[in-house]
């Protein structure tokens, strides 16, 4: 295990982004918690509100994500100071990510059905991190055997046809099995060969004199919505919490 961790992660210079990477599933998470006891009223915890403004946590977020990275640009791929500056981005990007529906509403939609799509984006950010880091890097290790070699070059050749299949299912709307795919290999050649999405780019290409094709992406379409909404709320609540719910509207005049 040592011996792997440092030809496939030290050697490559991929500690950084590893660092980088618990340090943002870690603050998210952390973040998630402390705001959940401030919703619920528990704890010591509360929101900054200086001279009456609510200070978001996507502020300090920004300023660490800034000088990490700047300071990761400067550091290179090895040593302490890249170190230190990949886990000050990881936790400026944690928290500005678990912000991503207010940035892109311009409004503080953090705990309504909007406020979903910032949970959506961290899962995709970690997942695409731990693609990069999970990988075997085919530069920047030295020494390989002609086995290591062939093995390495197969690798990446799979990579690149696994690739294409990812962006066959983006572009027929299936962006989670896009997801799923590019870390799992070939998963991703399930969306590639089936129907895609009514509102995608594929259906409106290709789709478009296709009647019968466009009727029955709709029909799919909805069954697996309405078969995975349960499953994808209840994902949602668990990592971020439930939304709040809209009063019923008043039957008086």
């Amino acid at each position: 295990m040592g011996h792997w961790f440092d030809r496939n992660v030290i050697e490559p210079g991929k500690l950084p982004l590893l660092l980088s990477l618990a340090a943002f599933v870690l603050t998210f998470a952390i973040t998630r918690v402390i705001t959940r006891m401030i919703r619920a009223g528990k704890g010591p915890f509360g929101n900054i509100t200086p001279g009456g403004v609510h200070v978001h946590h996507v502020v300090p977020g920004v300023v660490l994500s800034v000088i990490g990275g700047f300071g990761a640009v400067a550091s290179g791929n090895h040593g302490f100071a890249a170190g230190a500056c990949a886990v000050v981005f990881g936790i400026g990007a944690g928290l500005v990510l678990d912000e991503f529906a207010l940035i892109l509403h311009m409004d503080d939609v953090y705990w309504t059905e909007q406020g979903r799509q910032s949970v959506e984006v961290v899962v995709l950010t970690a997942a695409l991190v731990l693609l990069l880091l999970g990988g075997f890097s085919p530069l920047g290790v030295d020494d390989l055997s002609d086995d290591q070699e062939q093995g390495r070059l197969g690798l990446v050749l799979t990579l690149v046809v696994n690739f294409c299949f990812v962006l066959i299912a983006l572009f027929k709307g299936k962006v989670r099995m896009a997801v799923v795919g590019a870390l799992v290999p070939f998963v991703a050649l399930i969306g590639a060969v089936r129907l895609a999405r009514p509102a995608s780019m594929w259906a409106k290409r290709f789709y478009r004199n296709r009647h019968r094709a466009r009727a029955r992406s709709v029909l799919r379409a909805y069954h697996h919505d309405v078969r995975w909404a349960g499953p994808r709320r209840r994902f949602q609540d668990l990592i971020g919490g439930a939304p709040d719910r809209l009063p019923a509207p008043s039957s008086k005049p």
